[in-house]
Formats: C-alpha cells, structure tokens, sequence
C-alpha cells in the first residue's frame, strides 16, 4: 500500500512540479541528518562528548546551505526516471563543493568542527544514500509505468556496441523486455551483460518465453541469418534487425528503429563492402541526370546518390506514379543542399533533354532508362527497340552537344550472345555508347583543347527484387497459396542486390578513360528451382511433391518463354581484364565506327517510325550479327 502511493507521488499523479521538488527536498534534508547522525552517533568516528555541540549547529547548517544549493545547481530539474551515472556524479560534487564550503566558514567563524575524516565519512555516506535512494525512486517509477504496458519478451543477438546501445534504448522505452544475449562466440556463453545471460543460439530451441529476437550485430552473415530466422520461424517468433551502420551514422535513423527481416534479404551472397568516398569528387557538389530514374535501379541510384550531395539531380521518367514514389522516397534522404528536379518525359525526346541538360550544367548522366522484361519486348519489339535504342542515341547526342563530362550506360548481362529482341536492343546501345566513345576520343587527340565527353558501359545480370526479378513474383504467389510458377526446373541465373549493384556503378566512373565495358562479378550461378524451394522454407512452409503429397507450396514448370536462355552467358571470362576493384572487370567487345553506325541507325528509325516489324528486325540483325532475327 506504502509502496504504490510512493510510485503515484513520485510518477507526479498527484502532485505537480512544485510538490515533486518539495518532496524531494524533504528526502533529502532527511539524509543530511542521517548521514551526519550515522557517522557522529553509529560509525563513532569522533569522541562522543565534543560531538553533540558540533552537531546542533552542523546539521541546521548543512540543511539550510544545502538544499538551497541543490535547488540553484539544477539538482532537481533531472527527470527521476532517467537518472544514470552522470546524475550521481554531478550529486557527489554537489555534497563535496556544500560541505568544503560549510568547513570554510566554520573555521572563519570559529565554529567548533569535526576532523577531516569526518567530513570525508560525511560526503561520502551523504552520496551512498542519496544515489540509492535516486536508484530505488527511478526503479519505482520504471516498474509503475511497466505495470501499465504490454511488455513484450525479447532476446537481442549480438553482445557488441551495437547491442548494448539497442539494450539501453529498449530499456528507456519501457514496453520490452530483455531475456538474455544471443551470440555465436562460444566463449561469451553463459556471462552476463548488465547480469543479463549470453546465450547460444540453441537456447531458442527449448526457450518458449521469448516473443521476439531483435538482430544487433551488423557483422551477421546471410547464412547466419538464415539459421536464426528458420529457428525463430519454428517456433513461432518475431525477428527484426536494427538500421545499418550507414543510416545510424548519417543520422537517418536511430539504432532502436528496427526493421522486419524480408525473405530476400536472405537471399543470395553477402554483400561486399564498397566505400564511396572515392566517388565524391565525381558527385559531391555536381549537376546528375537519372534516366529512368523512377526503374528499380534508377531509384536506388538516385538515392545513393542524393547522400553524396550533389549540387542538383534531374530525374527523367516518363511514369508518372514512379516518378511520385521516387519524390517521396527521395524526401527521407534529401540534403537541405540538393536541388531536387523531376521530368515526367521520355528521355527519347531529344529536344527537350538538350534543354534541360543544358539549362541545369549536368556534368554527369547515368542512362538506366530501357524496356528489360523480355517476354513483354518480345511481343512489342518495335515499342522495345525505340525505346531501348533511340532513347540511347538521343542521350548520347544531347550530352555531346551539352559538353557532359561522362554517361554511364547501365547494360544488362541478356546483351552478351543475345537471344532476344531485348537483348540484341541493348547490345545495339552499347555499340552506340561505344561508337560515340571512339569519336570522341579521335576529336581530343586531333583538338588539345577540346574536352571529349567519357562513354562507359556497366554489364551486370539480375540483381534481387527488382520489378523484373523473379523473387517478388515467388513471394506473392507463397502469400496467395501458391503454386510457385517457373519456366524450367534447370534455369540458372545470377543475382546481386539492388545496393551492391548500384555502389559498384557508382565505382566505375571514377575508372573510365572512355568507351570501357565494365562487368560485374555476380558471384555463383543461382538455379532458380532452388531459390524457389529456399523461399518456401524461408516462409516456415513445406514444399508439396510426390515425397510431400501434404505439403504447403507446389512448384511447377510451364516451359520456356521466347528468346529465354537455359543459361545466361558468363559475365567474367578468362578474357576479362581485372580492375582495381576486385567485383568490376573490364572486356573489350567489337563496335561499329560512328560513321558507318550513324547511317544504320537512321534506316533502323525510319522503319520503327513505318511501323516496319520485317525491317526493324533484319536492321537490329544487321547492327547485331551475332542475334540473328525469326523473320
């Protein structure tokens, strides 16, 4: 009874901020007479006789000076449930600056006075009992406002930084509570942090208590992660990560905004660091263009980029609800420093990118914009062709004439031994890319003073969740009951994230000397069969077959599409040429000079604008002889 009328007075339910400080002084000017009364009467540090005039006025004294001094030196403006280490400290040299300053006068007064000792026994019992008693009321009033909540049983994985500071911030918010540690250092098992036990992995395996597992190690590899989501998923638990150390550092959210874990950020390899410090003075402070900026790896380049600052970034998309979402997406980023300026426009229409490009000073352009679902160009290549090669040719002739410093193509792995109309398009980019290169390259060896604009290429194959990839296609057809729908059961792919992607690119434009072919290492083939049976599992679900009649999720082939590949072709080769960065290669591929090309082109654009299917084809078959075309 005692006790909850203590937890309402000091949780201010029945007093305001007045009586919370009165109540608070009364605590303490109670602790002064203890404390003195403890040493002089209890410990007996003095002769008993001399002691009783020296604490009359002593005490009255410490009383009158003290709490005054407490009331001017902010002691009571800290809010009781916060009270930590800093507070106590601030507390002891209170009492120390209060009691040398009643030793002063006391001997100006010629008042009698105890020893030295005594007053070190003063301070220091003074201090004890008012931290304990600061600890016990911020106890109260923590175990007050838990008793209120729904308190949630979580376990955090990690026993680093990361993981203290996750704890700290969880136990101020007051609706978790922390079991124990996980990690996987076998020397860490079963010592405590803040007397916390650290526990292996396995503890989940017989622990039913725990609700929820938050990750707090950023150094956590996929399959690390994977063995504790599919524990936790067995036993019916929650898992959630905290931020990266990127978006802690940069301020763009705090370690305790966790984050669910998505099924394909399990997927695929661990990402390899990629620093972009080496990237800033291509951006920071610069004028960036983005076609198809609104795309799967326009967006996430747009938002790579924003964080270097650049000076301004023009987002080119002609889909107006990708263009919005990438508007709001970009305004969680933005620096107060970057002008933002989106064109709902195709980048095809060369006039107006010519403007604007000129307008604005650009200086670097990444040109991502280009159709890449192949069944969909394969039943509208002529739409496919125009856009994925024209739009090229006018962003290259609009950078010449606006004097960009560089344009990156973002390629595509479909390019190499193309099999269809969407690959052969944008193997007929990269020649472009490649045709302007070369002039450009014969107009700064003729002119000293002239500034040739640098051509690269990027090549790399699928990178996960993107609109094309097949992950979120599996993931839907798994929430909807399946069946999970693939082409063959032996189609290999390779994949990286979206991120790493995205760094790489960025990497290349402080390589290029113009007209380079960049590949990117995508790691180890991945055959989509068994990333469709690891996504089931992932989803704590059973694969259905002939040895699983009763399973959750069936897989079924429907045959390949036109113009897919069994095997995409292989990026790196025994010809590749190693960079200073060891995920980014260079090739060196056969183009068709600009002269030649230019002409090409123009039949290839007057039978697109006849709405010509025979003569668009047998022109891209031309330009690209290694496609050859179903006439």
């Amino acid at each position: 009874m005692f006790i909850n009328k203590a937890k309402k007075l000091l949780h201010g339910k029945r007093v305001g901020k007045q009586g919370r400080v009165f109540l608070l002084m009364t605590m303490d000017a109670c602790l002064i007479f203890i404390s003195v009364s403890i040493v002089f009467f209890i410990l007996r540090n003095e002769n008993l006789y001399p002691i009783i005039p020296v604490s009359k006025w002593l005490i009255p004294t410490i009383i009158l000076i003290g709490l005054p001094l407490y009331i001017f030196s902010n002691q009571y403006k800290s809010l009781t449930r916060y009270v930590g280490a800093n507070s106590f400290f601030s507390l002891a040299f209170r009492n120390g600056v209060l009691l040398f300053l009643i030793s002063f006068f006391s001997n100006f007064f010629g008042l009698p006075r105890p020893s030295i000792s005594s007053w070190i026994l003063i301070w220091f019992t003074l201090s004890t009992l008012t931290s304990i008693t600061r600890l016990l009321a911020r106890d109260l009033l923590v175990n007050f406002d838990k008793s209120k909540l729904k308190i949630k049983r979580i376990a955090i994985y990690g026993s680093g930084t990361e993981a203290i500071q996750l704890a700290a911030a969880l136990k101020i918010s007051k609706t978790y509570e922390i079991i124990c540690f996980i990690d996987n250092l076998k020397s860490l098992h079963n010592r405590t942090i803040w007397d916390l036990p650290i526990k292996s992995i396995n503890y989940l395996d017989k622990n039913t208590n725990i609700e929820e597992i938050f990750l707090a190690k950023p150094s956590l590899n996929k399959e690390t992660i994977r063995e504790v989501f599919l524990k936790a998923k067995k036993k019916n638990i929650g898992i959630a990560k905290i931020p990266s150390i990127e978006e802690i550092t940069t301020g763009k959210t705090k370690i305790d905004s966790l984050k669910p874990i998505s099924i394909e950020s399990l997927l695929g390899r661990d990402e390899i660091y990629v620093n972009l410090e080496y990237v800033k003075y291509i951006i920071e402070n610069n004028s960036i263009c983005v076609t198809g900026a609104g795309g799967s790896i326009g967006s996430e380049l747009c938002e790579q980029i924003i964080r270097i600052k650049p000076k301004k970034i023009i987002l080119f998309e002609q889909s107006e609800i990708n263009l919005y979402k990438l508007l709001e997406k970009l305004k969680e980023n933005i620096s107060l420093d970057t002008e933002i300026i989106p064109i709902l426009a195709s980048a095809n229409n060369v006039s107006l990118l010519e403007k604007v490009l000129k307008n604005e000073n650009i200086e670097v352009i990444f040109h991502t914009a280009a159709y890449k679902h192949v069944p969909l160009v394969e039943k509208n290549p002529i739409s496919g062709i125009e856009n994925n090669v024209l739009t090229t040719l006018s962003v290259c002739e609009a950078a010449v004439k606006t004097k960009a410093k560089q344009v990156i193509l973002v390629s595509t792995d479909k390019a190499v031994r193309p099999s269809n109309v969407m690959g052969a398009s944008k193997r007929l980019a990269e020649i472009i890319f490649q045709a302007f290169a070369s002039k450009e390259s014969k107009l700064g060896k003729e002119d000293k003073d002239y500034i040739p604009t640098l051509f690269s290429i990027v090549r790399f194959g699928n990178v996960l969740a993107s609109s094309g990839s097949v992950v979120p296609l599996f993931k839907k057809q798994i929430n909807n009951g399946g069946p999970i729908t693939l082409t063959h059961r032996d189609i290999v792919r390779y994949f990286m994230t979206i991120k790493e992607a995205v760094r790489l690119i960025l990497i290349t434009t402080t390589m290029t000397k113009g007209g380079d072919v960049f590949l990117l290492d995508m790691g180890e083939p991945v055959k989509i069969f068994s990333l469709a049976e690891q996504m089931i599992k992932l989803s704590g679900l059973t694969i259905k077959n002939e040895e699983n009649p009763e399973g959750d999720i069936e897989i079924v082939e429907t045959g390949l599409r036109p113009g897919e590949k069994l095997f995409e072709e292989l990026l790196i080769n025994a010809e590749a040429i190693g960079t200073d960065h060891p995920l980014i290669f260079r090739a060196n591929e056969n183009y068709i000079e600009y002269e030649e090309l230019i002409i090409k082109l123009k039949l290839l654009e007057k039978a697109i604008n006849l709405n010509n299917l025979k003569e668009v084809l047998k022109n891209l078959s031309i330009l690209v002889p290694e496609w050859k075309a179903k006439l």
